[in-house]
C-alpha cells in the first residue's frame, strides 16, 4: 500500500483551510489595489466602500430614519401631553416674576386670579399651535439636513482598520467556523481522491 496516498486528505484539509483563511483576509486586504500577474486585486470592503456607503445612506434615510415617522411621533397628541406639564411652570414663573421685572406697572394690577386666567389662555393657545409649529420646525430640519449625504460622508471616511476590528470582534467565531469548514471539506475531498485512486489501481 502506498502510504503517501493517506497524506492527500491532510494536504487537502490544509489547502481548504488556507483557501478560506485567505478569502476572509481578502474581505479587508489589500487596502489599496495592487496588480498581481496583471490582475488588479483589492479587498472587497475597501473596494466597495463607496457603494456600501451609498446603499447604507439610502437605507438609513429612506427606511430607518424617516422624518415622516419622527414627525408623527413628536406631533402625536399623547407625546405633546408630556411636554405641557414641563412648560406650564415656566409660564407661571414668567407671569409671577419676570413680568414684574420687565413691566412692573402692569404687574401691579395683576393678581393671582388674573395670572391663573392668563396662564390658562397661554396653555390653550400653546396646545393649538404646538403641532403645526413642530411640524414646520421638523420640515425645516429635513430641508437643511440630507441624512443620506451625512451617512455617505461618515461611512466613506470610516477607517477600514476600525471596520475590520469591529467585524472580527463580532464575527470571530463565524470566521473560525468558515476556516474549519474549509479544512473539513478539503479532508473529505482528499478521502474521495484516495478512494478513487485505490479503486482504480
Amino acid at each position: 500500500m502506498n502510504y503517501w496516498l493517506w497524506s492527500i486528505p491532510i494536504i487537502s484539509a490544509f489547502i481548504g483551510w488556507v483557501t478560506n483563511w485567505i478569502a476572509i483576509k481578502m474581505l479587508f486586504h489589500p487596502r489599496n489595489p495592487i496588480k498581481i500577474l496583471g490582475i488588479t486585486v483589492q479587498g472587497i470592503f475597501p473596494k466597495r466602500q463607496q457603494q456600501f456607503a451609498q446603499k447604507l445612506g439610502q437605507l438609513v434615510g429612506q427606511e430607518l430614519l424617516s422624518f415622516t415617522d419622527i414627525k408623527e411621533q413628536i406631533s402625536n397628541a399623547d407625546q405633546l401631553k408630556k411636554i405641557y406639564p414641563i412648560i406650564e411652570p415656566h409660564i407661571d414663573h414668567f407671569l409671577r416674576n419676570k413680568l414684574k421685572e420687565k413691566m412692573p406697572m402692569i404687574a401691579m394690577f395683576i393678581g393671582d386670579k388674573t395670572i391663573n386666567m392668563m396662564k390658562e389662555v397661554f396653555m390653550e393657545e400653546l396646545q393649538s399651535i404646538m403641532p403645526s409649529m413642530l411640524e414646520n420646525y421638523l420640515q425645516s430640519i429635513k430641508d437643511s439636513m440630507d441624512i443620506e449625504q451625512q451617512v455617505l460622508k461618515k461611512v466613506t471616511a470610516f477607517s477600514m482598520d476600525k471596520l475590520e476590528q469591529i467585524l472580527y470582534q463580532l464575527m470571530s467565531k463565524e470566521f473560525r467556523f468558515v476556516e474549519i469548514i474549509g479544512a473539513v471539506l478539503g479532508f473529505i475531498i482528499g478521502l474521495v481522491q484516495v478512494g478513487i485512486t485505490l479503486f482504480t489501481m
